[in-house]
């Protein structure tokens, strides 16, 4: 063992808790050797938390299965060190291992359904952590575990345990996973995209209990996320990883406002700000794709997609270096950072042309409702919705998980029944059922559903499942209809190459932009896009918003985008309608529904939504308890459980009246629009929590 290594082994008062030094992580497939992680260096010190950003493929993930020793079989780790609190962790043996995980370091992973055990109670699984690490009773573990479950504000923890994980939402199985990963105090907690898939107001709540915990416990955090405004709520320290590589990191308000490596200002340019519309400022993408596994990259691993790349980068790599002596903290692995700031500005110019709207309804939905049964259960799933959508409009419907945007989408393609109020679809009542529509209505309406691989014949190459697009909707053969395909391949960017490839030798964008293309196939009216790009990196994002709008503009076509990312559905949508436990909240001009007077549901979904504008911090509105069941909704006002602006009887008594504010905004409140504009306006000037 060198000398280096042995100093970076030895505990001392100011030590990290976590130290990687020259890490090498390598896939080997079919006998070839394919570096993942390519001489990774970074420390994390006590209670710190650390954010690790960068496109899927560049080896975040990795990197945290490297620390955790849960490399797969045909991982190996090719040289480098790993340090948790002084002790080599590639050196300690197996037994040794087990002790560490779970009391010196855990991991929370990106999808807790995953990490949860289907067959098993909820309190059993929490209660093995405590019994295989404190030898506990098993009465004595199962009152751990509703401790924990209490630890991480479980609702009604003692039901909690006695449940399955698919009885619980989204939300609470993270919570659980959460209570699991800090059972035994860890020193170091991993948490991989903790977040990705959440709700908005679900996702504060589960960062605020982070954040807290964190306080009570004094643990450090790697935080892995592709969020960049939950990484500068979250983290002291960013790093930017791509292609296997840290090219800039340093501390998280100083990276994030002025970047200093290409790459990272690329992700920055990526992400709508809070309050950018479409037809202000364009999104700009990174343009080209990460470097396949096991290619070789000379020079710089960027330069490939770098618009500041010079021959120096092409030929030579250069170091993770200080960027400056007058910042130290910071470091880049550029030749040219003092040129990076000047790409923001040119990104600035970049606004594609935004779609004229008319007058009259391509869409119009009348007092709809739909009925679920669950048993004797009778599940009221949308209650008495009725809003329109204008040719060339994009409507944006947001709204917590079992608010009704899904259903209500469901009835308007036809592939769900509603049970009451009508549809009219170019001035004609649509049949309820998809199978009474004829083939001009099943062209005109198409939709694109968050999964693409749920949707995506695994067994056909894309342009294949195109090409069968093109013959159902458009009716083209032959010739006809091989340039038809290659047409909308070219319409949204997907290389020819990638025709002849399935959905499983796909990227996640590269899927999405398939199934877009699909529902272009027959040159519809109407489009719904059902979370179109919320699991995506925020490149291939970008790219999917851009091409929506694109398409919107040329086309003339309307959308239904429904979106738990109030920033994308701001930056995105014409007109904003919010739903709540079936119904609708509120409806107007996306500038409006984001201006006071707003409803108190959406004042509040909009506080929660985390953002890199360190400038003009928002205050946090927590939402009190738990959404109510939509088979038992509360009286009068259905948000007043939770709502911090009840005003008391009438809220529970009566149903709130639709507050006019004009130009076609309103909201169902008890409040009156200029009393509540005012609290608004106020709270707004108040010090962020």
């Amino acid at each position: 063992m060198s000398d280096a290594r042995e100093s970076r082994l030895t505990i001392g008062s100011d030590a990290p808790v976590l130290s990687i030094d020259d890490l090498r992580v390598t896939f080997v497939r079919r006998d070839l050797d394919l570096p993942v992680v390519r001489g990774v260096s970074l420390e994390i010190g006590a209670g710190e938390t650390y954010g690790l950003v960068g496109e899927s493929g560049c080896g975040k993930t990795t990197l945290a299965m490297a620390l955790m020793r849960y490399l797969p079989a045909n991982g190996r780790i090719d040289g480098g060190s790993i340090a948790l609190d002084g002790e080599d962790m590639l050196a300690v043996s197996r037994e040794r291992l087990r002790e560490i995980r779970g009391t010196k370091m855990a991991m929370v992973y990106q999808d807790p359904a995953t990490a949860l055990n289907p067959a098993l109670r909820v309190g059993a699984q929490i209660a093995e952590v405590y019994r295989f690490h404190g030898g506990l009773s098993k009465a004595d573990a199962l009152e751990r575990a509703r401790a924990a479950l209490e630890r991480v504000a479980m609702p009604d923890p003692a039901a909690t345990l006695r449940r399955y994980p698919f009885q619980l939402s989204g939300g609470q199985q993270q919570r659980v996973v959460i209570a699991m990963a800090l059972a035994g105090d860890p020193r170091l907690l991993v948490l991989d995209e903790p977040t990705t898939g959440l709700d908005a107001t679900v996702e504060a709540e589960v960062l605020d209990l982070i954040a807290e915990l964190r306080e009570r416990i004094d643990a450090s955090i790697l935080l892995i996320s592709h969020n960049l405004g939950l990484v500068a709520r979250m983290c002291k320290r960013v790093g930017v990883m791509y292609a296997g590589r840290i090219v800039e990191d340093g501390p998280a308000r100083d990276l994030l406002t002025d970047p200093r490596h290409p790459y990272t200002m690329g992700l920055l340019r990526c992400v709508p700000r809070f309050g950018m519309r479409k037809d202000q400022a364009g999104l700009v993408p990174i343009p080209g794709f990460l470097p396949r596994l096991g290619s070789g990259l000379e020079g710089c691993v960027f330069s490939p997609r770098c618009e500041l790349a010079t021959d120096d980068c092409r030929e030579s790599e250069p170091e993770l270096d200080h960027w400056s002596d007058a910042e130290r903290a910071r470091r880049a692995r550029c030749y040219h950072s003092d040129q990076v700031s000047g790409m923001r500005a040119a990104a600035a110019e970049r606004a594609p042309g935004a779609a004229a709207t008319s007058a009259g309804g391509a869409l119009e939905i009348s007092n709809l409702g739909k009925i679920f049964r669950d048993g004797r259960r009778r599940i009221v799933a949308v209650n008495d919705v009725s809003l329109a959508v204008a040719p060339g409009e994009i409507l944006g419907l947001v709204g917590e998980s079992g608010s009704g945007k899904t259903t209500l989408a469901g009835c308007v393609t036809g592939l769900l029944k509603p049970d009451d109020g009508s549809i009219r679809f170019a001035g004609q009542e649509l049949p309820r059922s998809v199978a009474q529509r004829g083939s001009e209505r099943l062209r005109a309406i198409q939709m694109v559903f968050q999964n693409p691989d749920s949707t995506l014949n695994p067994a056909w190459s894309a342009g294949a499942i195109l090409g069968r697009a093109v013959n159902r909707l458009g009716g083209l053969r032959g010739a006809a209809r091989r340039a038809r395909v290659e047409d909308l391949a070219r319409r949204v960017r997907v290389e020819p190459q990638h025709l002849e490839a399935k959905p499983g030798e796909l990227s996640g964008g590269q899927k999405q932009r398939i199934a877009i293309a699909r529902a272009f196939a027959g040159s519809p009216t109407l489009v719904i896009c059902d979370e179109p790009a919320s699991a995506l990196d925020v490149s291939v994002q970008a790219s999917i918003l851009n091409l929506l709008a694109e398409l919107q503009a040329s086309g003339g076509i309307s959308y239904i985008f429904i979106s738990h990312d109030l920033a994308v559905v701001r930056y995105l949508s014409d007109r904003i309608a919010v739903m709540y436990l079936a119904e609708l909240m509120e409806i107007g001009g996306a500038e409006a529904v984001f201006t006071p007077p707003q409803h108190p549901y959406t004042e509040a979904l909009m506080s929660a939504i985390p953002t890199i504008d360190f400038a003009h911090p928002r205050r946090r509105i927590p939402l009190r308890g738990a959404v109510p069941s939509l088979s038992a909704p509360p009286s009068g006002c259905r948000f007043h459980t939770r709502c911090h602006r009840m005003l008391g009887a009438v809220c529970i008594e009566q149903e709130p009246p639709w507050q006019d504010v004009g130009e076609g905004h309103a909201y169902r409140c008890h409040i009156p629009a200029d009393e509540l504009c005012d609290l608004q306006v106020a709270a707004a000037a108040g010090d962020p929590e």
